[in-house]
């Protein structure tokens, strides 16, 4: 059953605004726990599974090597891949720091309709960084089927960890909307929602939080600056 459908405002037009976008990388800036020192960033990257995001699955494929791009100068990043789908199945990768290898593995994946499962992703980012510091919890999705207060709990632990979850929203569905924003507040994180048609700025919101992961505030202004578009306005903000 879902709970917390509280409504929440969508943006004009069907997709972020400016503003919006703008909010979410000041977020970003404002957050806990970013790799400094030259460490390798360690960044989680989960992906609802089910049906309805294969075509969001497939664009991911092909954007996901822009956070290695942005990061190779800063030390580093390793990804690991946490995908849930069909009927219980929740998986995860081990850590890769290798785009091609990131690709394949994604690749390789076929979504299947079933349930959302983001309290085992936020209970595996929960036991990872017990293990080695996690920088950042990435995710993307569509949907909320689970207890609100339960997902609220686990975030709440993250944060304390000091682990944000970046928590990427396609579509408008005010049950999510909700359910998101609760979590990225919880963990300390940020929420934004994006379109279909919006694959340049989901590129560059979710380089930013890599960025972020691997070298910290000041490596997220400098590039705010480089990216330009909706991200450039962040370095003002930063300051």
């Amino acid at each position: 059953m879902r709970k917390g459908s509280s409504e929440v405002a969508q943006p004009q037009g069907g997709r972020s605004s400016s503003s919006d976008v703008d909010a979410f990388l000041r977020k970003v800036a404002q957050a806990p726990g970013a790799a400094t020192g030259g460490a390798k960033g360690r960044l989680i990257f989960a992906m609802d599974a089910t049906a309805s995001r294969q075509p969001s699955w497939d664009k991911a494929c092909h954007i996901q090597g822009e956070m290695f791009r942005e990061t190779s100068a800063l030390g580093g990043l390793e990804i690991q891949l946490v995908f849930y789908r069909g009927f219980g199945e929740c998986k995860a990768s081990s850590w890769i720091a290798n785009s091609n290898e990131l690709l394949r593995r994604m690749t390789s994946v076929s979504c299947y309709a079933g349930h959302t499962q983001i309290g085992k992703v936020l209970k595996r980012a929960i036991d990872e960084t017990r293990k080695k510091k996690v920088g950042a919890l990435v995710f993307v999705g569509d949907a909320v089927e689970e207890d609100i207060d339960h997902l609220g709990h686990l975030a709440g632990e993250l944060g304390v960890l000091g682990v944000p979850c970046f928590m990427f929203h396609e579509g408008f569905d005010p049950i999510a909307a909700n359910a998101f924003q609760q979590i990225a507040r919880l963990s300390g994180g940020a929420y934004c929602s994006f379109d279909a048609s919006s694959a340049k700025q989901l590129r560059d919101l979710l380089a930013a939080v890599a960025v972020y992961a691997a070298g910290g505030r000041r490596a997220l202004a400098d590039y705010s600056r480089k990216a330009g578009g909706s991200v450039l306005q962040l370095t003002h903000q930063v300051k």
